[in-house]
């Protein structure tokens, strides 16, 4: 089951690209979070979408938040893929594809891994979800919605 606006965003643990493990109960309460699901490490979209955030990274730390980029590429790739791009952010691995499943995200043309992005405020509360093979609408979409919550 899809999860909409107004939705807690559930419980999901992952391991990060040092190998530790990534519990979200961590920062629900404390900051927003930009949690994005995208297909694969190395891709153009996919890098595209990342060096976007890795961009405008300072944007979000500005507006409290932290973003967690998901994908069913293993712990080894990431940490590859964030070293390559030099990707200051979280990045968990899915092999499994647990929480993209738990997220409710479907994928595009039937078999790529969807790309979608979800926008919590502190409290775990989803305020976006936005769904786009267009990789960097994702950013602006994310970023405009964290500003509404500083006003």
């Amino acid at each position: 089951m899809a999860l909409k606006i107004g939705d807690k965003v559930p419980s999901f643990t992952a391991k990060d690209t040092n190998g530790n493990l990534f519990d979200s109960q961590d920062y629900i309460g404390k900051q927003p979070l930009v949690i994005y699901f995208y297909p694969k490490d190395n891709t153009p979209g996919c890098t595209t979408q990342a060096c976007s955030f890795r961009d405008n990274y300072q944007d979000f730390k500005d507006l409290g938040a932290e973003i967690i980029g998901i994908s069913s590429d293993s712990v080894r790739s990431h940490i590859q893929f964030k070293s390559k791009f030099n990707l200051p952010f979280i990045l968990l691995s899915d092999n499994e594809k647990k929480i993209r499943k738990l997220f409710g995200v479907q994928n595009n043309m039937l078999v790529i891994p969807g790309r979608e992005t979800f926008v919590t405020d502190k409290n775990g509360n989803i305020l976006l979800i936005f769904n786009s093979m267009s990789a960097k609408i994702h950013i602006e979409k994310a970023l405009e919605i964290l500003k509404k919550l500083t006003k």
